[in-house]
């Protein structure tokens, strides 16, 4: 396996199919620009909050929120799989 793959689910209770699909576009454009950062093959899942306001999302958030992610997976030296949860 190259690179890494992103799975994301955004339940119902999120909101509307508009809204859903609002947060599914910003998190995948987050990995997008920041897949530099990710030089391991891994598959990373989000599910995001049901508690998240999905009018408020934008880049700004999804970087505060998962950029001390992707330096923690950046830091570890590989071995085993490991709970790296945010809060998003």
């Amino acid at each position: 396996m190259e690179g890494f793959r992103l799975g994301m689910t955004v339940s119902r209770k999120v909101g509307k199919a508009v809204l859903r699909n609002r947060v599914r576009r910003v998190v995948r454009e987050f990995f997008r620009l920041h897949q530099a950062m990710i030089d391991k093959a891994l598959d990373i899942v989000v599910v995001p909050k049901r508690s998240l306001d999905p009018k408020s999302i934008d880049m700004a958030l999804v970087e505060q929120e998962f950029l001390p992610v992707l330096s923690r997976l950046g830091r570890e030296n590989g071995a085993g799989a490991t709970d790296t949860r945010s809060p998003c």
